[in-house]
C-alpha cells in the first residue's frame, strides 16, 4: 500500500500509537524497533486493544486486511508525516540547540498560545520518531506548531527538516554536547546550520541571538530577526537579577516591560528573550507576554527550585554537558545563599573527549568556594583525587551515604546527565 492510500485512512483514523500499553481507541498502531523489541510482535495486541489498522513490516503478523504491510515501518512514518506536512497551510517554527531549546519551546508555546490554537512538541519528543509523531497531530483547528529538533550525530537536524518543513527557525546556541556522535564541535556546527539552511530554502525567517558569534556568522546574508544585549537588534534584553530566579527588562519592536520569571539561572535570559522576540514578531500583546512568561514553571527535572524539610534544591538533572554544566556552576557560584553544596553527575556521549571535559569541570570547581562537593558515576569517580570530595560510581552508592551523612539547612545545585538518574537523591535531601 503506498503512502497516498496510508493517508486517506489516517484521514478518517487520525491517531497514531506506538505503545500497546497506551492505545487510543480507533488509532493506527505503528509497529517500530527499538533496540530490545519488535513492535510487529506487539501488533495483534495493539488491534485487540482497539487500534483500527497496524502498520507491520514483518508478513509473518499479517492476519487479515487490518494489517497493513510495507517495506520499513519507520520510514512509512516520517513519509506520512511528510505527506501531511505538505497539506499544512499554518506556520511552523523549527527548534534546536545545543541548550536551552525545550525550554524555550515551552516558554514559546505559554506566549503563542494566548493568541493563536498551538501545538508544541509534546515533552522531548525531538527525534526522528518524536518530530513525525508530532507533525501528525497537526489539525485543521491549529494556527501554529513548534516543532522541537534534537540530535545526535551529523546530519540529523537535516533529515528532520525534510519531514517538519520549518518556515521559521531558531537555533538556541551551539556548545559542546554529544561529541561522540558529531566527531567535535565543528561537527555540531555543521548540523546545527541544516536548519538555517532548511528555513532559507522555504524562503522564510530565522531568528538569531546576535550575541553567539558563531549563530551570527552562520546566519549571515540570511533573511533574520535578530535578539540579543546589542541594542541593534530587533529585540534587545538586558539581565536584571538572577538570585536564583531571573527577571529581565527587554524592548521590542516598540513593546518594553520588565519580566520577573519563575526560571533559575542567568543562562536563561537567552531562552526568554528568544521566545519574546519570536511572540513580538507575531503579534502577541505586551500584557500576554508577561502574564506567560510569569506564570510560566519548569518541570521535568529542568532547573526546578525544590524545598525539603531539609534544604532547597536546584534540581536540574535532566541533562547535563560541558556548556550547560560549567555554565550551571558558575551561576550556582554567583548566587547568593549561605551553605552551598554541590551535586554534579557525570556528563554522558562525550566518547573520546569524555576524560579532557571531565577534567575541565574538575578545575572549575577547584577554583569555587562551595561548602561541599558531591561527585557521582564512573568517569567522575575515577577522576576524583579532591581530598575533601565525596565521590560515588552511581546514585545508589551516593544515595546510601547521605542518608547516613544527611545535608541540613544547604542551598544545593543537583546537575547531571539524566542516565546518572539524580532525581534518585530527592528522599535524601
Amino acid at each position: 500500500m503506498d503512502i497516498e492510500e496510508i493517508y486517506k485512512i489516517f484521514k478518517i483514523y487520525s491517531h497514531i500509537s506506538t505503545d500497546t500499553r497506551k492505545i487510543i481507541p480507533s488509532s493506527i498502531f505503528f509497529a517500530l524497533k527499538g533496540d530490545n523489541f519488535d513492535g510487529n510482535a506487539f501488533a495483534e495486541q495493539a488491534i485487540k486493544e482497539g487500534a483500527a489498522y497496524a502498520i507491520i513490516d514483518d508478513e509473518k503478523y499479517k492476519k487479515d486486511d487490518q494489517y497493513i504491510l510495507v517495506d520499513n515501518v519507520l520510514e512509512t512514518l516520517q513519509q506520512l508525516a511528510i505527506y501531511h506536512r505538505e497539506t499544512l497551510k499554518i506556520p511552523i517554527i523549527g527548534i534546536t540547540g545545543t541548550n536551552g531549546k525545550t525550554t524555550t519551546k515551552e516558554l514559546l508555546n505559554a506566549v503563542l498560545s494566548s493568541k493563536y490554537k498551538t501545538l508544541a512538541t509534546s515533552g522531548n519528543l525531538n527525534n526522528h520518531i518524536g518530530v513525525p509523531l508530532t507533525i501528525l497531530q497537526v489539525n485543521s483547528k491549529h494556527e501554529i506548531a513548534i516543532i522541537e529538533m534534537g540530535a545526535n550525530h551529523i546530519g540529523e537536524i537535516g533529515e528532520l527538516c525534510k519531514i517538519a518543513q520549518p518556515d521559521y527557525g531558531i537555533i538556541t546556541n551551539i556548545g559542546k554536547a554529544h561529541l561522540e556522535g558529531f566527531g567535535g564541535i565543528q561537527g555540531i556546527i555543521k548540523t546545527k546550520y541544516e536548519l538555517y539552511k532548511a528555513v532559507q530554502e522555504k524562503n522564510g525567517k530565522t531568528f538569531v541571538n546576535i550575541d553567539h558569534e558563531i549563530l551570527a556568522d552562520l546566519s549571515d546574508g540570511i533573511d533574520k530577526i535578530t535578539y540579543g544585549s546589542n541594542k541593534n537588534t530587533y529585540c534587545t534584553g538586558e539581565l536584571m537579577e538572577a538570585n536564583p530566579y531571573v527577571s529581565i527588562q527587554y524592548s521590542c519592536n516598540g513593546l518594553s516591560d520588565v519580566i520577573q520569571t519563575q526560571l533559575v539561572g542567568k543562562y536563561n535570559f537567552e531562552n526568554i528573550l528568544a521566545a519574546i522576540c519570536i511572540a513580538v514578531f507575531f503579534k502577541v500583546e505586551k500584557e500576554a507576554v508577561k502574564q506567560a512568561i510569569e506564570s510560566y514553571q519548569p518541570t521535568n527535572n529542568r532547573s526546578q527550585v525544590l524545598k525539603t524539610k531539609s534544604n532547597t534544591i536546584i534540581l536540574d538533572a535532566y541533562n547535563a554537558n560541558p556548556t550547560s554544566l560549567e555554565a550551571a556552576i558558575l551561576n550556582f557560584a554567583e548566587i547568593q545563599a549561605q551553605d552551598k553544596v554541590l551535586i554534579i553527575g557525570d556528563m554522558l556521549e562525550l566518547g573520546a573527549y569524555s576524560k579532557a571535559e571531565h577534567i575541565k569541570i574538575i578545575e572549575i570547581l577547584e577554583k569555587e568556594n562551595f561548602k561541599q562537593i558531591v561527585l557521582i558515576g564512573s568517569v567522575f569517580f575515577a577522576l576524583c583525587t579532591h581530598p575533601d570530595w565525596n565521590c560515588f560510581p552511581d546514585s545508589e552508592m551516593a544515595k546510601k551515604w547521605l542518608l547516613l551523612n544527611p545535608i541540613s539547612n544547604a542551598y544545593i545545585l543537583v546537575k547531571g546527565s539524566r542516565g546518572i538518574q539524580l532525581e534518585k537523591l530527592l528522599e535524601a535531601l
